[in-house]
């Protein structure tokens, strides 16, 4: 089999990491990168930290509106197509990268195979929602990672094709933690951190925060924005926040306090899960991160009003929590009874990359499949 694979976005480098390492030692596999995440930390240190082989082609297409993104993608991702010819289209998630290959492919009548499929917000508003709703309907083959997921995909009508993997996401956890722990446990992961002075205070395993806040709802909406931050100046630990360039502009702007607040370049995937589990929380807007999080057994608050991940949410293990300053402090020191339940068996196996794997070559019989 040879498939034709875009990827764009640092969550779809790892996703294609876990089952790269899978598929690409029987079939052969052609990797797109749009170009959609592209600097050093958003970008080249996924593959090198993960061992992803280069991409055969890089687009290049970089930061732009979402329409103008999504369709320069498509242009040169259909080029591609036609010049690979592969017996399927893989693509990962809810970017605009994932959009613009499965319609690329659905449009040339290539199988399209979608990896982390059935996930909803029903929030349409969303970028996001907007492309995996599309790019589930255009699908040959539904890759989902929770049951959750797979009922939604029925509520819509659609049953052909759909098996419940597992989370490709969690395969990666497992495997990764444990390199992240041999990399950092001795103390070095502090120095890893960079900061715009190069000056990072110091900071101890299990008394910090660990957020992010990069969803447009949160980041272009200064209001909110003023509400995250000042929440996060009143936590009673210092809070690490690993921040694109162009929000901590945005922040910059607010001309707010940031006392508690240590901003963080960016960091790999390796220092990421070595940070979420050893903080204290997870304040995050993330999709991802909420998974991580519960992966990794730390707590967690979520910075929206609605998650695709409603399993992280048992037991209190995640909070959604309205963008109100008083409301984030609240959550972030609510009691942790939960940290000594146990939880639900809600996202596989940890073995989702060999169940894609055979469910792309029988037709859907996995030993975790539907």
């Amino acid at each position: 089999m040879k498939l034709l694979t875009v990827v764009g976005a640092r969550p779809q480098f790892v996703k294609a990491a876990a089952f790269s390492a899978v598929f690409r030692k029987q079939h052969k596999e052609v990797l797109v990168h749009t170009g959609q995440h592209y600097d050093t930390n958003m970008s080249d240190v996924f593959f090198d930290e993960l061992g992803i082989p280069k991409p055969d082609y890089n687009l290049g297409v970089g930061s732009l509106s979402h329409g103008a993104q999504t369709g320069r993608m498509l242009e040169r991702i259909e080029e591609l197509l036609l010049l690979e010819n592969p017996d399927g289209m893989l693509v990962y998630g809810d970017t605009n990268s994932t959009l613009a290959g499965a319609l690329a492919a659905s449009k040339l009548h290539v199988p399209v195979f979608h990896v982390e499929a059935g996930l909803r917000s029903y929030n349409m508003l969303m970028p996001e929602e907007q492309n995996r709703v599309l790019a589930d309907h255009i699908s040959t083959k539904l890759f989902c990672p929770t049951k959750t997921a797979v009922d939604n995909l029925k509520k819509e009508g659609i049953t052909k094709g759909v098996v419940n993997t597992g989370d490709i996401m969690y395969d990666a956890a497992l495997a990764n933690i444990v390199k992240s722990k041999q990399r950092y446990s001795d103390g070095s992961w502090t120095a890893e951190l960079k900061t715009n002075d190069e000056i990072v205070p110091k900071i101890l395993e299990k008394e910090y925060y660990l957020a992010t806040v990069h969803r447009a709802e949160n980041t272009d909406d200064k209001n909110k924005l003023s509400e995250i931050f000042t929440a996060f100046n009143n936590l009673d630990e210092p809070v690490l926040l690993p921040l694109h360039p162009r929000t901590q502009k945005l922040v910059k702007e607010l001309n707010l306090s940031m006392h508690n607040i240590v901003i963080v370049h960016p960091v790999g995937y390796l220092l990421m899960l070595y940070l979420i589990a050893n903080a204290f929380m997870v304040i995050t807007d993330s999709g991802g991160l909420q998974k991580e999080a519960y992966f990794l057994k730390t707590p967690c608050t979520t910075l929206r009003d609605q998650t695709e991940w409603v399993e992280t949410l048992e037991n209190g293990w995640n909070i959604l929590v309205p963008i109100v300053q008083e409301e984030i402090i609240k959550c972030a020191a609510r009691p942790q009874e939960f940290l000594e339940s146990e939880q639900p068996l809600a996202f596989g196996d940890g073995c989702a990359s060999k169940h894609i794997f055979a469910a792309l070559l029988n037709g859907g019989n996995t030993k975790w499949g539907i």
